[in-house]
């Protein structure tokens, strides 16, 4: 089955993969890291903030698809910090208060920058 390819912002353009794939009705978004659209950090030591730039981006990508958050059926978060599990929970309960996607949670010693303390990565089913 072919494979698609999305780059929800043209502008900033990563090399090497994409933002999402889709294969079928199976959409892949790979991990999002907690940068805007002109790749500034967002939320400097503050794993909630974050979190919620992480989501807004994975909502960015399902969107680019004709997909909502609505369609996600697992997330994977990987986070620096065990502390700061809470506030990534927090923002997930926020998100998905009844029905959420099924989640995994690791815990590892770093990222591609030092400052990023979470990514997250999803996958969608498109109807």
């Amino acid at each position: 089955m072919p494979r698609q390819t999305f780059f929800p912002n043209s502008d900033n353009k990563p090399s090497g993969f994409s933002p999402i794939t889709k294969s079928g009705n199976l959409l892949f978004v790979s991990g999002q890291v907690p940068v805007n659209a002109k790749g500034d950090l967002v939320g400097e030591d503050d794993c909630y903030l974050q979190t919620k730039e992480c989501f807004f981006n994975i909502e960015s990508a399902l969107k680019s698809v004709g997909a909502t958050n609505e369609d996600l059926v697992k997330i994977t978060a990987f986070i620096v910090r065990p502390e700061d599990y809470s506030k990534y929970a927090t923002r997930r309960l926020e998100l998905f208060p009844e029905d959420g996607p099924a989640s995994s949670t690791i815990f590892i010693s770093g990222l591609v920058s030092p400052k990023f303390l979470i990514e997250i990565e999803a996958i969608a089913v498109l109807e």
